[in-house]
């Protein structure tokens, strides 16, 4: 792993843009097709550009922060559910012609991943930030993407060549390999439309469970079905790329998960072999570069820490929830640079060349949610009557619509914010996370807070031997009699 020089200037902010070429287009307005606290990230990075911003929201989301960040806001949706509404892709592009918007960025979950959205916009003549249809189709289907990964030699586990919308299909194709399996979203992320098969008689009722929560939740029922992996870690490299050239930010170690939904990330990741590190730089580089990749993207590895065998897992076209820790280590604004080579811009440009990129120190975001881990981490709701999140040195917050006297609704994923911790050593960064979070006082829901404590505190976390399993390993993770506040005390809306 390489340090940086302490004088080192790892900015993508140039002081002046560069001359005008063949494939560069200023992008003056950009609309956020998203909500929370991605939405607000956009605005931010924009803004700082001097670039105008454009939010959208649903009825349900009238008093959400991430409209009042951006220059200009719009209800969508109308007559539709809070999530359809924001899946509304025909009505994102008329409504970005209408107000004169260059550029839109999806963010992660929602539209990101949907073809038809990124072609709706190629043909409306609106820059989208993010891969071109024909990429996010290679790499946002799961079966395509496993195709690319043979092509460029790059190590997958046994899947489905195409994806199935039947139980019957799953059930054949479970049959030629065996159990356990795991069914997949083919169209999306996030840990949604998940689930492990460990025998036949589970794989109607989990099959139809994973494929009915994708529809929901990205618009496409259609599932992927794999060998599953038994207590894997899950470490992913951080690409950013121009159509020619491709550059990894390291890695980030995202094992800490339940259900499949990620919930403290690490970077870099802790005690892997260099040899092994240097394999997965190599390997995600190469079949993004293959493929002609653009913009920022995720290429995900499960590893097995018994033999250090990895497995290709899958490539998210977009940016993730867990950028915040490469952004830490590197300096390098992901966002930012997205949005520069979006515009046309080079990497060589924007500081970016591989020889150019370089971290420092190590980074930990917990993902704070209104999940009550006392009752199998039941959703919950309500009004925030105190809003206190910690500040201080090392300590970065990616907040969404929490604020004193906000509604916490139903309707979409419990994050309320993300904390990410940083200092020059992994013990020291874990230390300034567990501070923060001791530190934030939040009232009117219950949190997650209480759970990510422990598992700070827990010895296979501390030591860097965190696998996929982890949580379902350690019972005590939920034993919360040492616990100094819980924040938990209920309002009603």
């Amino acid at each position: 792993m390489r340090a940086a020089p302490l004088t080192r200037r790892m900015s993508t902010v140039l002081e002046t843009p560069p001359p005008v070429r063949p494939g560069w287009r200023p992008i003056r307005k950009i609309l956020a097709a998203n909500r929370g606290e991605i939405a607000i990230r956009i605005c931010r990075a924009a803004t700082e550009m001097n670039i105008k911003t454009v939010a959208i929201y649903s009825k349900e989301d009238l008093g959400s922060l991430h409209r009042y960040k951006a220059d200009e806001s719009f209800q969508i949706g109308a007559g539709k559910s809070p999530v359809a509404a924001y899946l509304s892709a025909e009505e994102i592009v008329e409504l970005a012609k209408k107000e004169g918007v260059d550029a839109i960025h999806p963010g992660y979950g929602f539209l990101s991943e949907n073809t038809r959205f990124v072609q709706l916009c190629e043909e409306a003549g609106i820059i989208f930030i993010g891969p071109p249809s024909k990429v996010i189709h290679s790499f946002g289907d799961k079966t395509e993407a496993r195709k690319l990964a043979v092509e460029y030699d790059v190590p997958i586990v046994p899947g489905t060549e195409t994806s199935v919308s039947t139980v019957a299909e799953a059930a054949e194709f479970c049959e030629s390999i065996g159990y356990p399996v795991i069914c997949k979203a083919a169209f999306g992320g996030g840990g949604r439309g998940m689930r492990i098969v460990r025998s036949e008689d589970e794989l109607e009722a989990n099959f139809n469970e994973a494929s009915n929560e994708a529809e929901k939740a990205f618009g496409d029922g259609s599932m992927f079905i794999e060998r599953y992996v038994e207590s894997p870690r899950h470490v992913e490299i951080q690409i950013i790329a121009d159509g020619t050239n491709a550059t990894h930010l390291f890695e980030r170690d995202c094992s800490v998960q339940r259900r499949h939904q990620k919930i403290v990330e690490v970077a870099p990741s802790i005690g892997l072999p260099e040899s092994l590190r240097e394999s997965l730089y190599a390997d995600a580089i190469r079949i993004t570069k293959g493929a002609g990749y653009f913009c920022a993207g995720t290429v995900e590895f499960l590893v097995d820490p018994k033999t250090w065998n990895y497995y290709f897992l899958e490539v998210n076209p977009r940016i993730q929830v867990e950028h915040t820790v490469t952004e830490v280590i590197t300096g390098v604004d992901l966002v930012q640079s997205q949005i520069r080579i979006a515009a046309g811009q080079k990497l060589h440009e924007i500081g970016l060349s591989q020889e150019e990129v370089a971290m420092r120190g190590f980074a930990i975001q917990a993902r704070v949610t209104t999940e009550d881990p006392a009752e199998d981490f039941r959703p919950d709701t309500g009004r925030i009557q105190v809003w206190r999140p910690a500040e201080g040195f090392g300590i970065r917050l990616d907040g969404g619509n929490a604020y004193p006297g906000a509604r916490v609704l139903a309707h979409y994923d419990s994050m309320l914010m993300k904390v990410t911790a940083s200092a020059l050593s992994f013990n020291q960064a874990a230390d300034k996370l567990t501070r923060a979070l001791l530190e934030t006082r939040i009232r009117g829901v219950k949190t997650n807070i209480p759970f990510i404590l422990n598992v700070l505190k827990h010895p296979d976390f501390v030591s860097g031997h965190a696998t996929t399993s982890f949580i379902g390993d350690n019972p005590q993770l939920l034993d919360f009699t040492d616990a100094r506040d819980r924040g938990d005390r209920k309002s009603v809306v």
